[in-house]
Order: structure tokens, then C-alpha cells, then sequence
């Protein structure tokens, strides 16, 4: 059983500079044919400054971690045991290429279901900018199967 004293720990905080290239990659990854995510002259007639990031890229993002597992060893769980809960967020401001963010990863609950069968860990991520401007609140579920 996950041990509910984490709840409220934070996890390595870190800083990413969002590339232009990754999030063409990511534009064209998902079929997002609008060029204002593509295209720095028409993100510029849109009024951004840059290529603007969709918000579901910020998850992206957030895999730069340099510890990536590290919910997972603080709280003992066996990745073979794992599966994806669910994804959410609060977007509160854009963010373009050439931002330098920073992802401030805590956990934010443990509960359990199912007598135990699974556990939940919600993990909830403050993204600011350079100047501490909050970007986004991300929201991600892991689930955890039990013998």
C-alpha cells in the first residue's frame, strides 16, 4: 500500500526552454494543421510573439524532468504495475517558443479503491515563467495495480 504521509511532497522542481522545433514536431504529430503552431510569420500576424504552446504540450514538457521517476522511487512503485489515470489542466497564461519555464511537481493526493486493488496518485505541477508568471496548473493521475 502507498504510504498517504507523501501527500504534499514535492518532487524535483526544474527549467525547460520550450523549442520551436519540438513543438512543430509536436504540431505535426497531432494533426494540427492551423499554422499560427507551424509558422512563426503567421504566429506573428496572430498577434504572438512566437509559436504559441498548445496547452496539452506542457505534459510534454514536463517528461524533460532530469529525475522522471521520481515519484515513483519515493513512493516504491513497480512501473510494471502502473497505468495512465487521466490528464487535466488550468491554463492560465500563453506561453511561446523561446520560454523558459519551470515545472514545480508536488503530490497533491493517495487514495485508494476497489479495497486496495488500486491506488491513485495525483500529481499536480505549477508551470511559471521566467518572471514567476503562472503559466498553468497541470494535473496527471497515475494508477497503481495491486496483487
Amino acid at each position: 500500500m502507498l504510504d498517504i504521509r507523501h501527500i504534499g511532497a514535492a518532487l524535483p522542481a526544474f527549467n525547460t526552454t520550450v523549442e520551436a522545433g519540438r513543438l512543430r514536431f509536436f504540431a505535426k504529430a497531432t494533426g494540427q494543421d492551423d499554422p499560427v503552431y507551424t509558422d512563426e510569420t503567421a504566429a506573428r500576424a496572430a498577434g504572438h510573439p512566437a509559436l504559441p504552446v498548445p496547452p496539452t504540450f506542457l505534459f510534454c514538457l514536463e517528461m524533460d524532468s532530469p529525475r522522471p521517476a521520481a515519484m515513483r522511487e519515493l513512493l516504491g512503485i513497480d512501473i510494471a504495475r502502473v497505468l495512465h489515470g487521466e490528464q487535466g489542466f488550468v491554463y492560465h497564461a500563453m506561453a511561446h517558443a523561446g520560454d523558459e519555464l519551470r515545472f514545480e511537481p508536488r503530490i497533491a493526493d493517495i487514495y485508494a479503491k476497489k479495497g486496495g486493488a488500486l491506488e491513485f496518485v495525483l500529481r499536480v505541477t505549477r508551470v511559471t515563467d521566467a518572471a514567476g508568471r503562472l503559466i498553468a496548473e497541470l494535473r496527471a493521475t497515475t494508477v497503481v495495480r495491486n496483487a
